[in-house]
Order: structure tokens, then sequence, then C-alpha cells
């Protein structure tokens, strides 16, 4: 254990213990559950700060939109947090760079502590309404067809919730083609621009300081930052980031997917939309009496996240389902 975290309470654990559990804990980003203790990043070290369960009392995700996302019209990018409450009252707040991180991380806290809340109290109240609204929308009986179809696709929701390495698979190489299929190849001539020009002026500031010239290490961070900036931004042109690329890893997650399927007889979707959040939402269509069958039930599926745009109210929840979802239906065309 190269750095030894610190405890944020009162409550500490023997460092035997600590070590054991630090590195045999669940890593999502720069925080980590392990079964002794919840681990916390700091500003650059990760999980360098822990507190024993015994002391958590309360763990949410807390999302910061962008300039008009509070607005609850679209889908907006987000910076998400991973908020931390324990004993005494206090609050730890700790950044995440991907906000699916933080959910698997609150997904893995539910399981391992399920008396331990994961929603602030706001938004638990929040929820009780939008579930008694939602239960309110539900008929409270079904047809046959329609009941034997909801009871098949939460057997099938189960499935791949177990499976959830080949549904994250999936989705991520989904995001990553839909970003490569939308890059104009304008902005790729301009993000090789920039590269050469950031390496041009990384050069010139290091010659610059080995003849003592003014002002020579600003060209150099300057040249060296532009350059970092391009490389993280997607737009460099290469081989990780070829349409090519993007489509073999999208290949590669769906057969995987297919493979993976094809010991189910009759399974509900297609394989290109084999995730939970899409039989989830498909019993609700069900239960809403919008549908009565499974095909029917995707087509409406479609037809909603078809309809969502900028000038649609969405709620928190309807915000994480979408962002999830909705890029495995855009590189199908929705076929």
């Amino acid at each position: 254990m190269i750095v030894t975290p610190k405890p944020l309470g009162g409550k500490t654990l023997p460092r035997e213990v600590l070590e054991a559990d630090k590195t045999n804990c669940l890593k999502f980003g720069p925080c980590g559950v392990g079964k002794e203790a919840l681990y916390l990043g700091g500003r650059y070290i990760d999980r360098c700060f822990y507190l024993p369960w015994r002391e958590v009392k309360r763990v949410f995700k807390r999302v910061a939109m962008s300039s008009g996302g509070f607005t609850g019209k679209g889908v907006f990018g987000s910076l998400a947090f991973l908020v931390v409450q324990y004993s005494g009252g206090k609050e730890r707040e700790c950044p995440f760079k991907l906000e699916g991180d933080v959910d698997r991380l609150l997904a893995a806290v539910e399981r391992a502590h399920p008396d331990i809340p994961t929603h602030s109290k706001a938004a638990a109240k929040k929820l009780a309404a939008a579930e008694a609204a939602e239960q309110a929308r539900y008929r409270k009986e079904l047809s046959p067809t329609a009941d034997a179809a909801v009871a098949a696709l939460r057997d099938a929701q189960d499935y791949l919730e177990q499976r959830s390495s080949l549904t994250e698979l999936l989705v991520a190489a989904a995001k990553q083609k839909r970003v490569i299929d939308n890059l104009k190849p304008s902005v790729r001539v301009i993000g090789a621009l920039c590269a050469v020009l950031g390496i041009a002026l990384a050069l010139w500031g290091a010659v610059g300081l080995l003849t003592q010239r003014a002002y020579a290490v600003y060209f150099l961070i300057g040249g060296a930052a532009l350059f970092l900036f391009t490389l993280s931004s997607n737009t460099l042109p290469s081989k990780w980031n070829s349409r090519a690329k993007a489509q073999a890893d999208w290949d590669e997650a769906l057969a995987a997917m297919r493979d993976d399927l094809s010991e189910c007889a009759d399974f509900p979707v297609p394989p290109q939309y084999a995730h939970p959040i899409v039989l989830e939402r498909m019993q609700r269509v069900l239960r809403e009496g919008r549908a009565e069958d499974a095909a029917q039930a995707l087509a409406v599926v479609k037809d909603d996240l078809r309809a969502l745009n900028a000038s649609v109210t969405v709620s928190q929840r309807e915000h994480d389902e979408v962002v999830t979802v909705k890029p495995l239906f855009l590189v199908c065309d929705y076929q």
C-alpha cells in the first residue's frame, strides 16, 4: 500500500486490516468499496481517505449540470459527485470523471449495505412521489398476454443484470461509435493542426530553455498543454479513434452479447438492445396499457426515445436512463 488512507471520522481501522481491505476493495473512479470501509479520493490521489461503514450514514450522487441544465429540458452534459454523510453531521464530496462510476459504486453499496440510504433526503422524497405517480399510471389488471410478457421481460432483465460486464461493454462501444461517426472531417483536421502546433511550440520552448531565451518556459508549457488537450479531446486522428476501430469495437461487443443470448430461447429483444433499462422501460409500457406484447412494447420504447429532444422536460431518472440506452438505438438507427 503506497499511500496509507487517512480516517475522515473518529473511527479507525488497524493498519493490517486497512491495508488488506484497500488492496481488495472494488474500485470505482477515485473511490472504492471495501468490506470494512468506504474509500474516498482526494484532490490528486485516489482512495486516500476512508470511513468505516459504521460511520457512514448516507451516500448519494450529486450532479452539477451545464448552463440551462437545471431547467429540466433535454439531456445535458454534467459533472457527478459522490456525497458521503457521516458521523457528527459531516459531509464529504468527491468528484468523478464518469457519472457511470458513481452509479456503479452506489449499486455496490446497495448490495453490500442495504441499510445505508443511497439517495439524499430531498431526492428520496421526490422518488417516493414519482413512484406513487408511476404506480397510479399502471393498470390494476393486465390481459393474460401482457401479464405473461411482463413476467418474461422481468426474467430477461434479471438475466442481463447478472451480466453487467456485457451490457456495459455494449453501451460503451455504442457511445464511442456514436461520437466517432459524428466527428466531422474538418474537426479532425483542426485537431491535427493543433497537435502539430502544440509540438512545435513545445520544441521551440525546449530549445529556448537550452539557449536561455526569455519566456521559453511559457512556450514549452503552452505547447505541451495544447498537445495534451488535443489528445484528450479525441480529435487527433489515429487508429485508436478511427471509424474502423469504433465499428470493430461495436461489432465485437455485439457479437459477445449475441453469443451469450444464443443460450436463451426467444429472448424478448434483439442483442443490440439487450440492456436491463430497455427491458424495464418495456415493462412500464405494458403495465401502462400502451402495448400488449414485447414486440409492441419495444416499438413504443423506440418512439419514446425518438421523441426526446431539447424541448422535452425530463426527470433525473429519465435523464440517467436515456443517456445510457439511447446510443444503442442511435447507432442502429432504431432498426
